[in-house]
């Protein structure tokens, strides 16, 4: 059996980067409300002040602070009503000292007035009049001209994940449209004889397919768009016929299995035959992952990535590999880490970095990070945790009670 030569983890990344970040994504421009989940493309400025006018954040009367500053409930101050701002209307009105005009909530104030007293507050005094029971601070119940944001202001950076709140700042800016990066197309292909599908009843020896749900999803869950999945024999023309198609749609083909050494072993051989540069990683100094292959075809523009065939390995490598490379191309953040202090040893595999999935226990000293104990093969492991943490390659493990990074799935 030929051995691995492995690449470690950043080389692997690098060499990836180089070959596809400028024909990874793309950009586009989407409806708003299509937006949401999409990584933003590049950075969108507010086009004016919001709001572009003060307003009453209250339903009351716009007053002068200083006429106020006295009142109280024994003795109130007694100010003259000028007339009422509707809602949607300019104040055509303004006021001067001892006068008053009523706003609604979100009307706009009228000049001189600089503050909002709340209509529970006050009384009707005569017929043009009202008694003032509470003193109004300078600004109090007022949203001043450009509060939420001055023109110019940066309201969503590149590289952002769209958020439903984004939506709402976008819309408040008279933002129709969003220029985002496209989700790059994967075709997701599971090999092995002893793979049936959900359809089937199980015999001995057969095992029901995962990896096409599972990397699928995962697929989705960073931004990518999944064109097909489909469950193979281990035979190289049936592999290779569907490699060459996916080829022809995809960014990205992802096998999932076949792709260490072993007689079944045939994913390499395909991508060498298929792509014009071939393989340039097999094997990548990680556990679990070590068996990833990743090659290039420069004709079409495609990612090729052979993935170990245990679920838990295929999917820690897709977080490691292809998720950081999206993020790379589009700029966006990576998930969140969570410090957390070990609750037990985790040993390192010399000359590895190892990804430990585990649990997070919440208490009042902190985060403590509990490994989750579990072969490869074993997709509970993962269904356990919360997130992994990782132990470099030059240590020989990490001790109970050190501080970890743990990343969040």
């Amino acid at each position: 059996m030929e051995f691995l030569k492995v690449d470690s983890l950043d080389s692997a990344r690098e060499k990836m980067l180089l070959r596809v970040k400028d024909r990874l994504v793309s950009k586009e421009s989407v409806p708003l409300l299509e937006s949401l989940g999409r990584i933003a493309a590049k950075d969108v400025l507010a086009v004016e002040d919001i709001p572009s006018f003060r307003r009453s954040t209250v339903d009351g009367f716009a007053v002068l602070s200083g006429d106020t500053a006295a009142a109280g409930e024994s003795m109130p101050v007694f100010l003259t009503v000028k007339g009422r701002v509707e809602m949607g209307q300019p104040a055509t009105i303004s006021i001067t000292s001892g006068e008053c005009v009523e706003v609604p909530t979100g009307g706009m104030l009228p000049k001189g007035a600089d503050a909002v007293v709340m209509c529970e507050y006050t009384e009707e005094f005569g017929p043009d009049g009202i008694a003032v029971s509470q003193s109004a601070a300078y600004g109090e119940n007022v949203v001043l001209t450009g509060e939420d944001a001055k023109a110019g202001a940066l309201i969503l950076p590149r590289g952002k994940k769209i958020l439903p709140q984004d939506i709402g700042a976008l819309a408040s800016s008279g933002v129709a449209c969003v220029c985002v990066y496209t989700s790059p197309r994967v075709t997701v292909l599971s090999t092995g004889d002893e793979l049936v599908s959900l359809k089937q009843n199980t015999k001995p020896g057969q095992i029901r397919d995962i990896n096409t749900y599972a990397l699928a999803s995962l697929a989705k869950k960073h931004g990518f768009c999944v064109v097909s999945t489909e469950v193979l024999p281990d035979d190289e023309a049936a592999l290779e016929q569907a490699v060459k198609s996916a080829m022809e749609r995809s960014e990205i083909v992802i096998v999932s299995g076949g792709s260490s050494k072993g007689k079944k072993d045939m994913t390499r051989k395909v991508f060498d035959k298929l792509s014009l540069s071939g393989v340039y990683t097999h094997g990548i100094a990680i556990k679990p992952g070590k068996p990833t292959i990743l090659g290039y075809d420069e004709a079409y523009g495609t990612l090729m990535a052979g993935l170990p065939g245990h679920p838990v390995s295929a999917m820690i490598v897709f977080e490691l590999v292809l998720g950081w490379l999206l993020r790379e191309a589009t700029g966006s953040q990576g998930p969140p880490a969570v410090p957390a202090r070990l609750s037990c040893n985790a040993p390192s595999s010399p000359g590895k970095l190892t990804c430990w999935p585990c649990k997070l226990i919440y208490d009042a000293d902190g985060y403590t990070a509990e490994p989750v104990f579990g072969k490869s093969g074993l997709i509970t492991t993962l269904t356990q945790a919360d997130g992994y943490f990782v132990t470099a390659r030059d240590t020989e493990g990490l001790k109970t009670g050190e501080l970890v990074m743990v990343h969040l799935f």
